[in-house]
Order: C-alpha cells, then sequence, then structure tokens
C-alpha cells in the first residue's frame, strides 16, 4: 500500500467532467501516467466513466474520467449522460475542463449548474493553455465562469505537455481528507482488458475514418483466447449503414487493414505481449436506440456476452 507511516496519508474519489473535447481523457492519462482512456479530437470519445488511480507520497487519488457534458439526442446519449450524474455523486472533490482556447457558451454554463447542483467542491481547469497565444484571456474566462458559479480555486494548465499538473497535484492533496489507500500499489483501473481493447479500436476508427462514422460506431470484442505466446482477439466493428460500412473497410480492405494493425501494435505495447487481431464489420440499423443492444456493449458485461 501507498500509506505513509506516522504522517498525514490522504485519498478520495475526484470525478472530471467537462464539455466535449475539453481533454478530459489527456489528462487522466496524464495524471495516472498511463493509457486508460482513448483520445480523438472528436465529441463523445469517452463513451463511459474510467477510473484511473494515481498514487503519490501520502496519497492515493482515485480519479474518474466520464463522457463530455452535452445534449442527450438518442437512448445512447441519454446514457451517457446518466453516466456523467453518476459521477457527481459521493465524490470528493469535482474537477471541471474547460479548453481555454474557447469561449464559455451557453451549454457551457449549463453544464456547470449541472456541477454546482451537486454541491461537492470543485475546481475549474483551463486547459489548452500551451495553444493560447495571449494568456490574458484568461482572466476574463475565469470571470465569466466566476459569474456562473464560484469555484473552490481556478487552475491553468496544460494537459497535453503536463504544464501546471503540479499545482494540480499539490491541490487535490490539500483538499482531500485523510484516509487509507483503497487500492493496491499496482492498481491502475477498473476497466477489464476486454473493454480496453475495444476502445483501442474504436479510437483507431475515430482517428482514421470521415465526420459521418464515428458517433455511428461501437465495437464489441467476441473472442478472447490466450496462449503462451499469444492472445487472438476477435471483435466487430457496428456501424448503422451499409455506407458507413463500406467507409471502414475501404477500397481492397485498406481501411480496415490500417484501423486493425495500428489498434494491434497499441495493444502489443499495453498488454506487454504478442496479439493477433481480427475485425469484422457489421451493419446494425439504429444501434444507439437499442436497450438491449447497448447492455451487450456495455464493458461491465461485456466479458464471454455476444452481442446478438
Amino acid at each position: 500500500m501507498s500509506e505513509a507511516t506516522g504522517s498525514r496519508f490522504v485519498s478520495g474519489f475526484v470525478s472530471i467532467l467537462g464539455r466535449p473535447n475539453s481533454g478530459k481523457s489527456t489528462l487522466l492519462n496524464k495524471l495516472t501516467g498511463m493509457k486508460l482512456a482513448i483520445v480523438a479530437p472528436k465529441p463523445q470519445t469517452t463513451r463511459t466513466s474510467i477510473q484511473g488511480v494515481m498514487n503519490a507520497p501520502g496519497a492515493q487519488i482515485v480519479f474518474v474520467d466520464t463522457p463530455g457534458i452535452h445534449k442527450p439526442d438518442s437512448l445512447f446519449n441519454r446514457r451517457m449522460l446518466d453516466t456523467v450524474r453518476a459521477a457527481l455523486d459521493q465524490r470528493d472533490l469535482l474537477l471541471y475542463v474547460v479548453d481555454a482556447t474557447r469561449r464559455a457558451s451557453e451549454e457551457d454554463r449549463e453544464a456547470v449548474a449541472l456541477v454546482a447542483g451537486a454541491r461537492t467542491p470543485a475546481l475549474l481547469l483551463l486547459n489548452k493553455i500551451d495553444a493560447l497565444k495571449d494568456k490574458r484571456a484568461l482572466l476574463e474566462l475565469i470571470e465569466k465562469y466566476r459569474s456562473a458559479f464560484s469555484f473552490d480555486a481556478y487552475l491553468p494548465l496544460s494537459a497535453l505537455t503536463g504544464d501546471g499538473l503540479d499545482a494540480l497535484r499539490a491541490e487535490l492533496v490539500k483538499r482531500l481528507p485523510e484516509g487509507p489507500a483503497y487500492f493496491p500499489d499496482d492498481y491502475i483501473t477498473d476497466q477489464p482488458e476486454r473493454f480496453m481493447a475495444a476502445e483501442l479500436i474504436r479510437e483507431k476508427i475515430l482517428l482514421a475514418a470521415r465526420e459521418e462514422v464515428p458517433h455511428s460506431v461501437a465495437v464489441a470484442v467476441e473472442d478472447w483466447k490466450e496462449t503462451e505466446r499469444l492472445t487472438r482477439i476477435s471483435a466487430s466493428i457496428y456501424v448503422e449503414r451499409d455506407s458507413q460500412k463500406g467507409i471502414l473497410i475501404g477500397a481492397g480492405g485498406s481501411m480496415l487493414k490500417k484501423i486493425g494493425t495500428e489498434a494491434r501494435i497499441e495493444m502489443e505495447r499495453l498488454f506487454g505481449r504478442k496479439i493477433f487481431l481480427e475485425l469484422f464489420v457489421k451493419v446494425r440499423p439504429k444501434w444507439r436506440e437499442d436497450p438491449k443492444f447497448l447492455d451487450a456493449v456495455d464493458w461491465r458485461s461485456m466479458a464471454g456476452r455476444e452481442v446478438k
């Protein structure tokens, strides 16, 4: 365990919230030192809560990354928003991440209202300062958010470069209560490998495919066999239309091969072993409105469950 003997040890659960593309997942990965959440420059990249643990001298912090706060227009999106609301409950601290290069909008104000309603101490993290040409704009942005809700602290940072993260870590340790280490030192995340593999495949799709495809894609790992020398993974990529299937397969299977190769290489790096990856593309009309399908591809029930 990480507990220090004879000195103050703090621990707690911290939710990371924000609008889509604010950099929440990049922040989680940077703080934990491991790629736990996929990252792509497209909205709704994160679709469920992802837990990551940071151990530091005298502290253990359990972060929960969440989907971007958005207006739900399908059963799938409503479930994502339910995940965000659940992440507001029984937390020691909330981190609300904003993109400092963008003006505060009405959607931002509505999202902040959700945070304010939780009645939990909250810090405003002004992310992406590495891309901000005029740092004086930060003061104006802080005042905009302060008028909507009085956060407990306002911290400029860059999750990409790591600038400002030491100040954030110090702020977290200062504000968390004394408590035990909830997990062993080598525990990093609650995500099973099957889910992480499916997410890596989806990340490569988000990075490679056209705008019309990403929101219509779901990935399910349907077979996982481990041997002494190799892990064989079979996964299905679900889309809603035949045209999307054609895009993902590509001319002569070129797009699917590119997605599979990039996902396999990253899986081998993450899991530390050789991977054989087999991908299939299937059409499932209106899967975002199908509760049985959404249950089947949820990571909490993914292991050993067939998508029908």
